[in-house]
């Protein structure tokens, strides 16, 4: 199935992103999945302030991951990243369940609305 992750990592270090995504993206190659795409949208203010792992967040770096993986590959990257303490939120959409190339290629490329202004 394809699925489309969206995490909100604690700001700072962008080498803390880049461990996170390299963790969830090993889980999925180990469980047989393929990774589509991943984007880095940055910085931003949080829609409203958070509290996540006993401290009050007001700003999060945001990042995409669109992956193919089985249902248990899906729920192990959901559960590592749900007790990862650099993580303050994720989000996972099931964009499809065919393996049709030509269904799958009509999301295209992961793009952030022009209409948000970085803070």
């Amino acid at each position: 199935m394809l699925y489309e992750l969206i995490g909100i990592a604690r700001p700072g270090h962008l080498q803390e992103v880049r461990d996170i995504v390299l963790t969830s993206g090993q889980q999925i190659l180990r469980n047989g999945g393929v990774i589509r795409s991943i984007a880095n949208w940055g910085v931003f203010s949080l829609p409203a302030p958070l509290s996540a792992h006993q401290a009050r967040h007001t700003r999060g770096h945001y990042f995409v991951m669109r992956f193919d993986c089985s249902v248990a590959a899906h729920d192990a990257v959901r559960n590592t990243l749900k007790l990862d303490p650099r993580m303050l939120r994720t989000g996972v959409v099931r964009l499809g369940d065919d393996r049709k190339l030509e269904n799958t290629a009509r999301f295209g490329e992961i793009l952030w609305s022009q209409a948000f202004e970085r803070n």
